[in-house]
């Protein structure tokens, strides 16, 4: 039980609400709205992905950790902080690989995933 006395509490806290609140957005716009889930998906991804290239964020990365990098606008912001990165080192072809690069990790998850949910559920249409 020592690794509980190591455990900062105000950190995962701060990992949940954000998290959470990230997860309540993409429910009202599902249950509010009619974009469909692939299109929440292209909005929080894109979102992510302006406000990581902005360097807005990180911002929300340094307060909330994982609550922040694990939702779909974390993996927006982990292609442009990694498209950023691989500018830097390679010169213009890092914006079209370093963004695959630092996401190859949460793309094979995503497929692997995926994969597995088709085959274990029957998905239905939104109705318009």
């Amino acid at each position: 039980m020592d690794f509980l006395q190591n455990v900062d509490w105000t950190q995962l806290l701060r990992c949940f609400v954000v998290g959470g609140l990230i997860c309540v957005i993409g429910q009202i716009l599902i249950d509010k709205t009619k974009l469909t889930p692939a299109r929440i998906l292209v909005i929080f991804v894109t979102t992510g992905t302006i406000l990581g290239g902005l360097g807005i964020y990180q911002y929300l990365v340094d307060f909330a950790g994982a609550g922040a990098t694990v939702p779909l606008t974390g993996f927006g912001y982990n292609l442009a902080k990694g498209a950023i990165e691989a500018v830097k080192e390679t010169g213009i072809i890092g914006a079209f690989t370093g963004g695959v690069k630092a996401a190859a990790g949460g793309i094979a998850a995503a497929v692997f995933f995926g994969y597995i949910a088709s085959l274990i559920s029957k998905p239905k249409m939104k109705k318009q």
